[in-house]
């Protein structure tokens, strides 16, 4: 069987009205764990993806399903990137190096992140460790705890931390789950850090369970950890750009939708961007 395909809901982006400024705060939606967020006139992007596969070579691995929703070229300026872990459907080299020439933005990572940047010829890098924050223009990141593991090769096995990230201005709270499976944790976070105006939360890559039930969460799972952190809105993300598990490709936005409905949440606190959509929050 060949592999794949699927066709995810999108729009034109074409990036003017991000470049302006004029939808503030916003967050959009390029795919994947991407997301573009303006807040407190701070442009930040979480593991930044445009590459044509999540993959250590150009000949093989997990192909992009669908173009990024906003055009590289079409980007407003980059002020921050945050990097949940080393996985490559997260930390994308082509992406980030080329984000170091055009943008020189601060790269905030987790920890022993910033001697594989350095390596690769970054340098404007900060690492934190979980619960450490750093202040970025009236912004503060702080790294907070996951349940999941790192690895690039067959020897650099858990060597670097994974996290996921609160990010607290003084009118928004953002919470982005990056990869983790369920724990504890969450409402640990949320007694810590919020409540939070919105909840970006992984929904996809879930089956079989006994491979991925540690380390990633199912739709389900996502909706009660936007509950744990006492959160306005959940966004649903990781899904439907890369092939990376054995669920159906357009599952998992169906079963968070569901599980909203069958826990009685309001419908307008659950969102499912379309790829390239641009919301206010």
């Amino acid at each position: 069987m060949g592999p794949r395909t699927f066709d995810a809901p999108r729009v034109l982006n074409d990036g003017a009205a991000l470049r302006a400024g004029s939808v503030n705060p916003s967050i959009t939606w390029v795919g994947h764990s991407t997301l573009l967020v303006q807040l407190d006139g701070v442009n930040f992007v979480t593991d930044p993806h445009w590459g044509a596969r999540a993959s250590p070579v150009s000949w093989g691995g997990p192909r992009r399903l669908s173009p990024p929703g906003l055009a590289f070229e079409d980007l407003p300026r980059i002020d921050v990137v945050i990097i949940s872990h080393d996985h490559y459907d997260h930390l994308d080299l082509g992406t980030v190096k080329r984000l170091a020439e055009t943008h020189n933005p601060l790269f905030i990572v987790p920890l022993g992140l910033k001697k594989w940047f350095a390596d690769n010829g970054m340098s404007r890098v900060e690492e934190l460790d979980w619960w450490q924050e750093l202040e970025y223009r009236g912004v503060r990141f702080v790294c907070v705890p996951a349940q999941h593991f790192s690895q690039r090769t067959l020897w650099d096995g858990n060597t670097r931390l994974w996290a996921t990230w609160a990010v607290l201005s003084r009118e928004r709270r953002l919470y982005f789950s990056g990869d983790t499976g369920y724990f504890a944790g969450f409402k640990e976070i949320g007694k810590r850090l919020g409540p939070f105006d919105v909840a970006a939360m992984a929904i996809g890559a879930y089956e079989p369970p006994v491979i991925m039930k540690s380390v990633h969460l199912t739709p389900e799972e996502a909706v009660q950890a936007f509950i744990d952190l006492n959160t306005r809105v959940l966004i649903g993300i990781h899904w439907g750009t890369f092939d990376l598990a054995e669920e159906s490709l357009g599952e998992p936005p169906e079963r968070m939708l569901a599980e909203v409905r069958r826990r009685g949440v309001e419908p307008e606190r659950a969102w499912i961007l379309k790829i390239g959509e641009t919301r206010r929050w």
